[in-house]
């Protein structure tokens, strides 16, 4: 939970709602097929019925002086160029979360685990 203070009180922003908006913010660019799952856990998770969105996989969200480091892994179409797509993909998810929430993106890192035909 990142919590917020500014002059009207506290806000409260779930981690749900990072991966929700990142994860929905990185399937529509062009190219991006799925959001991979990373590591072990995640993988276990995911075969549970019911546990996350398959847009919500592979979002990795951290806050540290009052910035946001974003890592996402995920998979390409076959025959896109992949440096467009990862700026693009930078872009997109910074200018989106810094206008929903106000909290600015010190990094978003992108990791092309899998290109699909």
């Amino acid at each position: 939970m990142i919590v917020l203070q500014n002059h009207v009180g506290k806000i409260a922003i779930s981690p749900q709602y990072f991966t929700e908006l990142i994860g929905k913010t990185v399937t529509n660019c062009f190219g991006v097929i799925a959001m991979n799952v990373e590591g072990f856990r995640e993988t276990i998770s995911a075969a549970l019925p019911g546990k996350r969105k398959a847009y919500a996989r592979g979002v990795n969200v951290k806050f540290s002086k009052d910035k946001l480091i974003i890592d996402l892994h995920i998979s390409l179409m076959y025959g896109v160029n992949m440096n467009a797509v990862a700026k693009a993909i930078i872009h997109k998810v910074g200018y989106n979360v810094e206008q929903s929430t106000g909290i600015s993106v010190e990094k978003v890192n992108v990791y092309v685990d899998s290109i699909r035909v």
